[in-house]
């Protein structure tokens, strides 16, 4: 079943990628457009057969009646008044990225049918070379309506996702920000800080628990200078929060304290072995 006669993707990597393939694997739409910076990155993504047509010119996007803009923050903040002059009016609009609060608020303004959108899926990896057409499988996806969000809009993208494989979850942009700064981006800042402290001379020596805890210190520092900057409020409070246990846990080391000791890590392993 074609939801869609023109899909236009801006910024085809890890994520846009993964959406053009699926789009291709459950037959979505009869054609997907995919724009790029990168001449490498469109033609690797015609040779993966994602996109039906690639272009560096964002005008090729014309007469899509569905944009997807999966490129950092900035720069869907960016392009999204240019893409507005492009567009036709009941063409549905939606973004992919980690923070929501400034591009709902934004974006709102500029499109007449945008909605908000954030898959929880991905990972470290970055570009169409590690895109996949089952990334969105049973994962999470977040949409984030505005108030005067139609709601057919909201029905329809919500069909998208539900499409390609992904649970539904509506949150207010403000709250998914909240959320996202415990959930995601607290961990990313602890990783890259936790990279930070050790020593180059010791890497040779590195267990395997802590190439697990920092994988996602390898991700796109563009991607997540993004993030942090247009949700750092958010993710100071939970640096603060984050500092507090740690400095729970550095008192009780200090006392020699068994007994909270143990209730530490007793509950932080019960709130873990639920997730499975």
């Amino acid at each position: 079943m074609k939801l869609f006669k023109k899909v236009g993707i801006v910024g085809v990597g890890l994520i846009g990628g993964s959406i053009a393939l699926a789009l291709k694997k459950h037959k979505l739409s009869r054609m997907i457009i995919g724009v790029s910076r990168s001449r490498k990155t469109l033609l690797l993504a015609k040779i993966r057969k994602a996109i039906d047509q690639g272009s560096q010119d964002i005008n090729l996007i014309k007469g899509a009646d569905l944009v997807v803009l999966a490129t950092p923050v900035a720069v869907t903040l960016k392009l999204a008044p240019l893409i507005s002059k492009i567009v036709k009016k009941d063409c549905i609009v939606i973004d992919v990225g980690s923070t929501k609060e400034q591009v709902v608020s934004r974006l709102n303004r500029i499109f007449a049918n945008y909605l908000g959108t954030h898959p929880l899926a991905g990972s470290e990896k970055r570009g169409i070379a590690f895109a996949s057409a089952d990334i969105f499988k049973d994962s999470t996806c977040i949409l984030t309506p505005a108030e005067d969000t139609n709601p057919q809009i909201i029905a329809r993208v919500k069909k998208l996702w539900l499409k390609l494989g992904a649970n539904i979850v509506i949150l207010p942009a403000g709250i998914h920000d909240q959320v996202l700064s415990l959930l995601s981006h607290l961990p990313h800042a602890i990783a890259f800080s936790l990279m930070n402290c050790i020593p180059e001379s010791y890497l040779r020596l590195v267990p395997p628990s802590l190439k697990d805890i920092t994988r996602i210190a390898a991700s796109d520092e563009e991607l997540w200078e993004d993030i942090f900057l247009t949700n750092r409020s958010n993710i100071i409070r939970s640096i603060g929060l984050f500092q507090n246990k740690l400095e729970s846990l550095k008192k009780t080391l200090q006392r020699g304290d068994r007994r909270s000791l143990d209730r530490i890590l007793k509950e932080a392993k019960k709130k873990r072995e639920t997730l499975g």
